[in-house]
């Protein structure tokens, strides 16, 4: 039996990691771009298209020729849009199936004409919506990566029948967007920082701390029920320590955000993974990020042969307001060239080497279109 080789993955960024210099208006949209390329922490580029893009997914040819333009001036590699399947879009009812596959179709059009080969869509899309949007997405050239996202896991129901109905139809362009966010080993320490600040109580945040760690050796939910109760344990647990105003904010965050799955089970997803959602929270003074296991995770990405892209995804800027993202992003992805690097391999961090590794520049192939 031939063994699988040591994957190379492509480094790169999400422009979500710098919410925070958006809506404060310390960097526009293209200066953002630019930073990230003259520090380096290309050559992958993804973006949101309802964050980054007014008006998405009605895109304009100036828009289009805008972007273009800018990716060429700082030759970066567009890696994926991340899109929304908004099925709650609507105040009096949520959309129709037919309606949630024309809307999705509408957005992957815009990934083609901006340049990005891959979309990243989300599980409001059933089984049958993502067979129904194959043709579209034949038609544009764009992969459609479906995210998994704490709480959920790769062996969730729901995902083992989106990975069923992928095995099925036998299409390069039907995947999955693996989120680090669902293997975590703790609670951010940033985010119990930030509630000691707030004047929650250290009892509290002592018991919401044991609390995750009992769930985290039951393991990430298969149902709603079960996360549904893990939920409400931490509003009841708010709530007896006097922190009601701060319940459900407790209950979205280390019920929700902070995922219970093994490691090892991406394995059973990243051949059919297309791009990457690097998720972490923080880099601690020794270079290491203390809840997402990082050099365990790039270690099954490695052996696993992934060579698809990674966007450092820093989503510690909820709360996080004193740290700089670009250092930040900085820290994590010198982690992570480090632990490739233990791996027996690398991160890839040249454009050139990129775009030959990701099926060459989507800017460039649909530049006559």
């Amino acid at each position: 039996m031939t063994a699988t080789p040591l994957g190379t993955p492509v480094q790169g960024v999400t422009l979500y990691s710098f919410t925070r210099f958006f809506h404060d208006r310390r960097l526009d949209f293209d200066d953002l771009v630019r930073e990230v390329a003259r520090r380096g922490l290309g050559p992958g580029l993804e973006i949101v298209g309802f964050q980054s893009i007014r008006d998405f997914p009605r895109v304009s040819e100036a828009v289009v020729s805008r972007f273009r333009a800018l990716i060429e001036e700082t030759g970066l590699v567009p890696t994926s849009l991340a899109t929304n399947a908004d099925a709650g879009l609507r105040r009096d009812r949520r959309l129709t199936n037919d309606e949630l596959v024309d809307y999705m179709a509408e957005q992957i059009v815009a990934a083609r004409r901006l340049g990005f080969s891959i979309a990243r869509v989300q599980n409001s899309l059933t089984p049958d919506d993502m067979e129904r949007l194959l043709p579209v997405a034949e038609r544009e050239g764009v992969a459609l990566g479906m995210e998994i996202h704490s709480h959920h896991s790769v062996h969730h129901p729901l995902f083992e029948r989106q990975l069923e109905r992928v095995v099925k139809l036998g299409s390069p362009l039907l995947g999955f967007v693996p989120d680090w966010g669902a293997t975590m080993v703790g609670v951010p320490p940033s985010l119990y920082r930030k509630y000691r600040q707030r004047g929650l109580s250290e009892e509290l945040l002592t018991e919401i701390d044991s609390l995750w760690h009992e769930v985290h050796r039951d393991g990430a939910p298969r149902d709603e029920e079960t996360q549904g109760a893990r939920f409400g344990r931490i509003i009841q647990l708010a709530h007896r320590h006097g922190a009601g105003d701060y319940a459900i904010e407790l209950a979205v965050n280390t019920a929700g955000l902070f995922g219970h799955a093994p490691v090892a089970e991406w394995a059973d997803i990243l051949p059919w993974a297309v791009h990457t959602h690097g998720k972490f929270y923080e880099i601690d003074g020794n270079g290491d990020e203390p809840a997402v296991p990082i050099p365990d995770i790039l270690d099954v990405y490695v052996k696993s042969g992934y060579s698809r892209s990674i966007s450092s995804e820093w989503e510690g800027f909820h709360w996080n307001d004193w740290d700089d993202a670009f250092d930040v992003i900085v820290g994590q992805q010198a982690l992570m060239r480090r632990s490739a690097e233990a791996s027996g391999s690398r991160m890839v961090a040249d454009a050139a080497e990129a775009r030959s590794l990701l099926g060459g520049s989507a800017v460039a192939s649909t530049a006559a279109s």
